[in-house]
């Protein structure tokens, strides 16, 4: 069945080139911390994190006050350090101030009592404005959802988010173009771009971990979860929290779904990354992101900003594809046990494609491609448009969410979702996913470019 699409897997990227670390898609052969382990494979000291970006202190957008740029309008702006907790709130607070936006206030609160957030560009008016249209009908007709910082410890990813929309509406503003790059390696888009960009209608939530953020940015230890302890253990601190990303419902009984997990990982033991939580949807801040996208009766585009593979992935994390078979389908029981293994292992009856129309698989490969070209012109460093299972397999995850919903319940609109993985791993680094400044550079620009590409692709394929 795997020969149905040859050309979307030949082969898994290695594990640590993604937001898991070979020892967190194996925990069994690694049974110290895994800051120890990096020290210890480095007794002089070289591995540091004294070189890699800062998280800044105090407040530069001043409660809203300051608005925020991006990289790519005619005031591009130069952040050294990463935007603190409270910094991207108020980064967001300037944006709805500036450009009369919705801010809205999602509904579950987390364990540290901290809320989620977002904000609404609502469609352009017929006469080419942004209208904000208040509570009552603030998500009618927007179709992309962007959300980031679910992983904690994967850094940039709410500050590059932000600036990218900045940079279209103070370009909506100022009736300029974009350019990302530099001499010999950019892409420019122009005003009409910005203006097709814009129609689609984009609800931003850039953090969808703020407790797992918070940890990370005060403790440097390469947090992913997030910091609910109702499952921790005594004596390990490394089993606080859930792996959000491993917490929505495609898939997420994995033991029943999937083929043994020493295939990907042990995503019911509180100590791994991977904990999947108590229940799917157990989760505030996962709770929170399915009851937004309940609220988009227009959604149709997801993306999820995450580091560091080099890869722009769409649907599915759990197996390979083909439109040859639709029996075989999530939903088929009599395939529970036999999902997940890439290859397919036929002495051991792992047989599995999961099924996908064929014009939508032309679409999502099409797209991925496109804005994978886009981040990879900008700078030079090679991004990678692939099926979600090329890099390992993955269940209960939010970009597979936005679909599964639609298969779920067929009154609601098909959505398709995407995840954007930027950046490369600092090999010099106690934990490669905090970058040095360099890298940082490089990758701000590149995810600008690839969202910029990704809506452009979004008007193109949206249903009419």
């Amino acid at each position: 069945m795997k020969s149905v699409v040859p050309t979307i897997l030949t082969c898994l990227l290695p594990a640590a080139s993604a937001c898991l670390l070979e020892h967190e898609l194996h925990p069994a052969l690694h049974t110290q911390p895994f800051l120890l382990q990096r020290r210890q494979q480095d007794p002089v000291s070289n591995l540091t994190d004294a070189n890699t970006v800062k998280i800044g202190t105090g407040d530069r957008f001043e409660n809203g006050t300051i608005t925020i740029r991006g990289v790519g309008g005619s005031k591009p702006a130069n952040f050294t350090t990463f935007f603190n907790l409270d910094e991207v709130h108020s980064a967001t607070r300037s944006l709805v101030r500036e450009f009369n936006l919705d801010y809205f206030v999602l509904p579950y609160k987390t364990y540290e009592n901290r809320t989620l957030y977002g904000f609404k560009v609502p469609p352009l008016s017929a006469s080419g404005k942004i209208t904000r249209r208040g509570a009552n009908d603030s998500y009618a007709g927007a179709k992309v959802l962007f959300t980031g910082g679910i992983h904690a410890r994967e850094r940039g990813g709410p500050d590059y988010m932000l600036g990218f929309v900045a940079d279209l509406l103070w370009a909506h503003r100022e009736k300029t173009g974009l350019t990302y790059g530099g001499d010999g390696s950019r892409v420019d888009f122009t005003y009409q771009e910005v203006l097709t960009a814009l129609s689609t209608g984009i609800v931003v939530i850039p953090v969808q971990n703020p407790d797992g953020i918070a940890h990370d940015q005060e403790h440097w230890d390469c947090w992913r979860k997030n910091r609910n302890p109702k499952s921790a253990k005594k004596d390990d601190p490394g089993s606080v929290g859930i792996d959000l990303n491993r917490n929505f419902s495609p898939g997420w009984d994995v033991k029943k779904f999937a083929v043994p997990d020493e295939w990907f990982g042990d995503y019911s033991n509180s100590s791994t990354d991977q904990f999947h939580g108590t229940g799917p949807l157990s989760e505030p801040e996962a709770a929170n992101v399915d009851w937004a996208m309940g609220q988009m009766k227009d959604l149709e585009w997801h993306l999820d900003l995450h580091s560091f593979a080099g890869s722009v992935l769409y649907s599915w994390g759990h197996d390979t594809p083909q439109f040859v078979d639709p029996g075989m389908s999530l939903f088929n029981t009599s395939y529970d046990g036999k999902r997940g293994a890439v290859p397919d292992d036929k002495e051991k009856g792992w047989v599995y494609s999961e099924y996908t129309d064929e014009d939508e698989l032309d679409k999502l490969t099409v797209i991925a491609s496109r804005t994978a070209d886009k981040m990879s012109f900008t700078t030079g460093r090679t991004y990678v448009g692939m099926q979600s299972v090329g890099l390992y397999p993955t269940f209960g995850t939010i970009s597979d969410h936005a679909r599964y919903r639609s298969l779920v319940d067929p009154s609601v609109k098909p959505a398709n979702g995407f995840t954007v993985e930027f950046g490369r791993g600092n090999s010099r680094a106690l934990c490669p996913f905090y970058p040095e400044r360099a890298a940082h550079e490089l990758s701000r620009v590149e995810v600008a470019a690839g969202l910029m590409q990704f809506l452009l692709s979004s008007v193109r394929f949206s249903a009419k």
